[in-house]
């Protein structure tokens, strides 16, 4: 065991930590309770030079004298602090308004996960909650560098965060989403009201003002000076070439230009065409693909109508893969998964277990607009955030006993998209589809993240307007037009992160084609996937040479 650089990656993860008091709470680490994340320039030009440093003693370990596993750790430190030190360069806290992914769209659903279990976390809010009018200070004085830089986010999602952000102000504090935080089961009803009023104090003295400020700023100053919905792209910005190379390798892990990851996009499209027309004719009677489109995002009787129903469904779907899941993985997670309604933030997303065991892991699905949900479709989103997707990567990852503590949390986003995505399919191949429609959900996923490849190198590598890229999906997937709206506006908002999905799926199951070759025989499926899933989270890079290290033994 190598001392010198376990103890590095101890300091890294306490200062990650220490960095984002938001992110060791949902963890359930308390050490930090009291604190609050800085979104200050000057916080974050200390942030980068604090990952420029660790990348750099990281990379001056030798790799031919570490352990295989000492290499991973290596590997995971030398990406995750420089790439994230690369696009925190890139000032993206100058034009963070957004509707789709901005933290006020966030907040019905992060408070009422935060892991207040004892009087001690309770109490500790009231000193937080404070700053989070410090933070939003912070977040308008950035967005004031943007303006005053020429770097403003695109009209419309401006528009529409001035909305949320009117919405959250109307709201009463005592009935605001900042009190939806659950309170210790040992508070009597009396220290729960008092708790509970003075955290509302806090919010009508404090937060509220802060986001007024925000509002106003937003709406009176980076509204007037807003891109239009036709250049949303961050090409259009100056170094904004530059900015979209660093923002790829950071959520791909891997050396793609936008050009190759384009062409890439187009080709999937073009497979799934084949796929559309074969289970078309099963399924619908045609193998006409603009027919197939249209009849699965136009009939009525294919879309939910209420939010119950999608929740029930998601829940139907994850009950089957909990039942099936010993069959194709050899360790299984100790922490369970549940299906929650949300109506704000994404179509679909996962919240991992806090390490404390005080919270499972949730797989969350907007049902702001139940009928944009396909009913074909839940299984495959089920499988993807759920089991045997993020759930089984993520609860395993963080249940690991002797893998560094900063591997199990790392950010590596084309490992873990790529993953979910690549279950989509394996939930094929474990028989967990419930008929020939059901897979056609399957292939509606995989032209959502197909199409991501296409329309987000088109708005921030090629110059493509928000309508073009609307079209393009309308064109080419048969996905609802509520559904396709804020997956724009999501890919605007973040750029390259929708890159991640479909590369990082390609490349796992290159990686598994290899070793079915490599081995013959003596492959093993289990194997396969606990190899992947075992070490934490990694770049895909090094997951290809754990794959090959594994398939030569």
């Amino acid at each position: 065991m190598n001392a010198e650089l376990r103890a590095l990656g101890e300091s890294y993860w306490q200062d990650e930590l220490a960095a984002s008091p938001l992110q060791a709470l949902m963890l359930g680490i308390h050490d930090y309770d009291e604190e609050m994340d800085d979104a200050s320039r000057e916080a974050e030009d200390a942030r980068i030079a604090s990952l420029r440093s660790y990348a750099a003693k990281a990379a001056a370990f030798d790799p031919d004298e570490l352990t295989a596993d000492e290499r991973i750790t290596r590997d995971v430190m030398i990406f995750e602090s420089g790439t994230r030190a690369d696009v925190l360069e890139m000032r993206e806290a100058e034009l963070e308004v957004n509707h789709a992914m901005g933290l006020q769209a966030m907040l019905p659903v992060l408070f009422p996960q935060f892991p207040i279990d004892e009087p001690e976390h309770a109490k500790a809010m009231l000193v937080k909650y404070p700053k989070f009018g410090t933070l939003l200070d912070q977040m308008t004085d950035r967005l004031r560098s943007g303006v005053a830089n020429g770097r403003t986010p695109m009209a419309s999602t401006v528009e529409k965060t001035v909305e949320q952000l009117d919405a959250l102000l109307a709201a009463d504090p005592a009935a605001s989403v900042f009190l939806t935080t659950r309170s210790p089961a040992a508070f009597s009803e009396e220290e729960t009201a008092a708790w509970r009023g003075s955290l509302a104090a806090i919010v009508q003295d404090t937060i509220y003002p802060a986001l007024q400020r925000s509002r106003d700023y937003i709406a009176e100053h980076v509204l007037p000076a807003s891109r239009g919905d036709d250049i949303p792209g961050i090409c259009h910005l100056e170094g904004g070439e530059e900015w979209y190379r660093r923002v790829i390798k950071r959520h791909t892990s891997v050396d793609m230009t936008a050009e190759e990851i384009h062409e890439i996009g187009l080709d999937q499209i073009r497979k799934l065409d084949e796929e559309y027309r074969e289970l078309g004719a099963e399924v619908l009677g045609t193998s006409d693909l603009k027919e197939i489109y249209a009849h699965l995002r136009d009939d009525p009787e294919l879309h939910f109508e209420t939010g119950e129903e999608v929740r029930a469904a998601s829940e139907v779907a994850l009950a089957k893969a909990k039942a099936t899941m010993g069959d194709w993985f050899g360790r299984l997670p100790q922490a369970d998964c549940f299906v929650q309604e949300t109506p704000s933030g994404p179509t679909a997303f996962y919240f991992p277990p806090a390490t404390d065991g005080s919270r499972p892991g949730t797989f969350f699905v907007n049902t702001s607009d139940p009928a944009s949900w396909g009913r074909y479709e839940i299984e495959a989103i089920a499988y993807h955030e759920g089991i045997p997707g993020h759930h089984l990567q993520l609860a395993i990852s963080g249940e690991l006993a002797d893998v560094p503590e900063f591997r199990k949390h790392a950010a590596v986003t084309a490992y873990a998209e790529g993953w979910g995505l690549y279950t989509e399919r394996l939930a094929d191949e474990m028989g967990m589809y419930s008929g020939p429609l059901e897979r056609m959900g399957m292939l509606s996923a995989d032209s959502m993240r197909a199409g991501r490849l296409v329309v987000d190198t088109g708005l921030h590598a090629k110059g493509w307007s928000r309508q073009q890229a609307i079209d393009f999906m309308v064109e080419n997937s048969p996905l609802h037009l509520g559904t396709i709206e804020p997956e724009i506006d999501r890919y605007i908002g973040l750029p390259g992160q929708a890159l991640a999905y479909m590369i990082g799926r390609l490349e796992i199951m290159r990686m598994r084609a290899e070793a079915e070759e490599t081995m013959g025989d003596r492959f093993d499926i289990k194997g396969f996937h606990d190899t992947v899933l075992c070490s934490g989270l990694v770049p895909l890079g090094t997951l290809d040479r754990m794959i090959k290290e594994w398939a030569a033994t």
